[in-house]
């Protein structure tokens, strides 16, 4: 029998999100490309399409492109003249990707940058790419305190960090976790409590991905 909150899931997404066979064949697209299917759970796509609209984001940085399932609901959010910036170190993910944002109409106004993420992540730094209105953080976590002051470089007093895929099943809280990506997402909660430049809540979740939780940052100071 599935989990109370699956059917509960199904149910929210049934009532609140209007059908769409674009973002339906981006699944399938990414599916046959063999990429692993830890694309963001529809509902959760429209709660960042609604925080890119709530803060009138110009600006929107992803990091971890996968099929670009998350990519297009932000960069629909984006208006006339926006730009979405998303970067991929794999170039299967990336190939894919292209070909979905141009099934969704939006590849004019995002760019896919393909290299490990630490690398563009500096290379944005140097070019003085930024700031960012909203930053997508759900890549490796190892990496994902590295990427956040990173993306701090790249931010303004204002901008939001959401940082997905915290909890980890509840794994976040054993202090002995010797899983890669647990040990990363505990390095980065500590990094982020000690940031005197944002302010950062963190919620748990549960859905049809299962038990997981995010973090949402807003930058305070910069520099």
């Amino acid at each position: 029998m599935a989990e109370p909150w699956v059917p509960v899931d199904e149910y929210l997404c049934d009532l609140l999100l209007e059908p769409d066979p674009i973002l339906d064949a981006v699944l399938e697209a990414s599916r046959e490309g063999g990429l692993p299917p830890i694309a963001v759970a529809p509902n959760q796509g429209k709660l960042l399409n609604l925080l890119v609209r709530f803060l009138g984001a110009t600006s929107v940085l992803e990091i971890g492109t996968l099929g670009g399932y998350s990519t297009i609901w932000m960069a629909r959010a984006l208006p006339e003249g926006g730009r979405l910036i998303t970067l991929e170190a794999l170039e299967k993910h990336a190939t894919v990707a292209q070909a979905n944002l141009e099934r969704a109409g939006v590849a004019g106004s995002v760019e896919i940058r393909l290299a490990p993420a630490l690398d563009s992540l500096r290379q944005l730094v140097d070019d003085g790419a930024g700031p960012f209105d909203f930053v997508f953080i759900d890549a490796d976590k190892e990496n994902t305190h590295r990427y956040f002051e990173l993306c701090l470089q790249l931010s303004h007093v204002g901008t939001a960090i959401f940082v997905d895929n915290l909890v980890r099943n509840g794994g976040i809280v054993d202090a002995e976790s010797t899983d890669a990506q647990v040990v990363g997402m505990r390095e980065f909660m500590s990094y982020v409590a000690d940031e005197k430049r944002v302010d950062v809540t963190a919620v748990q979740t549960v859905g049809s991905k299962g038990y997981d939780g995010f973090a949402l940052a807003y930058v305070t100071g910069t520099g």
